[in-house]
């Protein structure tokens, strides 16, 4: 019968953190895989004729060095922190070797023990990692590929959050990244480093400012805590919720406007959506809301509306929206292929827009775009009808009640179509301009 690898989970108390079962499964084994630090922590316990291999840096050898110890039939066992399935070894493994050829033995994981210092409870608590990549310092705007990235997202998602950390991307990096969200008022942290060592350091609980100016080893795991966060309604703002350009007012979709076409782009928690002619900001940024896990790339070619819908984000505190001033398509070339695209402004591009729009979405994603003039609103529908793909078009006529001395009018808003397309996945072919 052939051996399965057995990956077991050790504390840096080493064989005091270990059951009976797995202190002899690691005693026995012909093969022991693991980092330096901990084929260091455990050398009393293997076998002087065993095979250490140091895993640092080979992880893609490591199931090659399973597989040869197996044929070989030579017990073999690696050794992981904590709980391997946690952001650790055993989930790269079994997708490589399948899991009936592996046999995971946990132990607790350093979030675990963190929150047991503390004395919080944690079956709220959501676990992230910054171990990938080292991109730098965080930037504003920055996407899905930055190291960072995915670990905010899930701190704004969460009312309580467990951060492993990397020497590069440490405690006081994700302090600063929250300072520049402007999020340095709205939550705490905790620092738990070199657990069960003898130079064991467990924070109290400090203030994102604090955190940014201090330095930890660099075994540590960060929890974040969300203690003040005005609640807000996720979809619908209302249009003084969103600065807008004085004294010309009226550069934003309005809310009934608004509502109708974030409905139409069919948006998932984690799309990618493109805001074409962002003006204020209020249709990317409410998308951005909705789309927690996804991101929204939006470009703006007037200077004063770009600075507007960046205030906009600060407010909101937004972090998946990215905004560039310039004039579409320039600039949107490195953006990550859409799930959806709102075209609110057009520069004069439209049919070009439109076209790129539509070769650069998903199978199926959706294109939006709003109208006030019948120009627009033609150029639009026979550019669809070339490209041979469904569209269709609402128009929509709101009216708002207005106080008169002591009753009420109501006072009609701008017509606006609404128009929608669904790509195809087909080729998009240069049209007639």
């Amino acid at each position: 019968m052939t051996e399965i690898c057995r990956i077991i989970g050790v504390l840096d108390d080493g064989k005091s953190s270990l059951n009976s079962q797995s202190l002899d499964y690691i005693r026995h084994a012909d093969v022991v895989i693991a980092g330096k630090r901990l084929l260091e922590v455990m050398a009393g316990d293997i076998n002087p004729d065993a095979e250490s291999r140091d895993l640092t840096s080979q992880l893609t050898q490591i199931s090659e060095w399973i597989i040869d110890a197996n044929t070989n039939e030579k017990k073999v066992v690696v050794l992981a922190t904590g709980d391997p399935l946690c952001h650790g070894i055993a989930s790269y493994l079994i997708n490589k070797l399948g899991h009936e050829k592996i046999e995971v033995l946990p132990n607790l994981s350093a979030h675990q023990l963190a929150c047991a210092k503390l004395g919080l409870a944690w079956q709220i608590c959501r676990v992230g990692s910054v171990h990938n990549q080292d991109r730098g310092e965080w930037i504003l705007g920055a996407d899905s590929r930055h190291s960072l990235y995915k670990a905010l997202q899930l701190i704004r998602q969460s009312e309580l959050t467990a951060i492993y950390t990397s020497p590069e991307n440490s405690p006081n990096r994700i302090a600063r990244m929250l300072q520049m969200e402007g999020l340095n008022e709205h939550y705490e942290l905790a620092i738990a480093a070199c657990l069960l060592q003898e130079n064991e350091q467990v924070t109290d609980w400090m203030t994102v400012d604090e955190v940014a100016l201090q330095s930890f080893e660099d075994l540590n795991v960060v929890l974040i805590r969300k203690y003040s966060f005005p609640p807000e309604a996720i979809f619908g703002l209302p249009d003084e919720r969103f600065k807008q350009r004085k004294p010309d007012k009226g550069l934003i979709t309005k809310r009934e406007v608004r509502a109708v076409s974030l409905a139409r782009l069919s948006l998932q928690p984690n799309s990618i959506v493109w805001d074409i002619g962002a003006g204020s900001g209020s249709v990317g940024l409410e998308a951005a809301r909705l789309c927690p896990i996804g991101h929204v790339y939006a470009i703006e070619k007037n200077t004063d509306d770009v600075a507007i819908a960046l205030e906009n984000k600060k407010s909101l505190k937004v972090s998946n929206y990215s905004l560039i001033q310039g004039r579409a398509p320039a600039g949107m070339e490195p953006w990550i292929d859409p799930d959806a695209v709102f075209i609110g402004g057009s520069g004069g591009e439209l049919q070009k827009l439109i076209i790129l729009s539509l070769k650069r979405l998903k199978n199926n994603g959706q294109l939006v775009m709003n109208f006030v003039t019948l120009e627009n609103l033609n150029t639009a529908m026979t550019t669809l009808k070339e490209l041979a793909v469904q569209w269709d078009v609402v128009q929509l006529q709101a009216s708002r009640s207005k106080p008169i001395l002591s009753m009420n009018r109501m006072q009609a808003e701008n017509p606006v179509w609404v128009v929608c397309a669904t790509a195809n996945g087909n080729s998009i072919e240069e049209v007639n301009e």
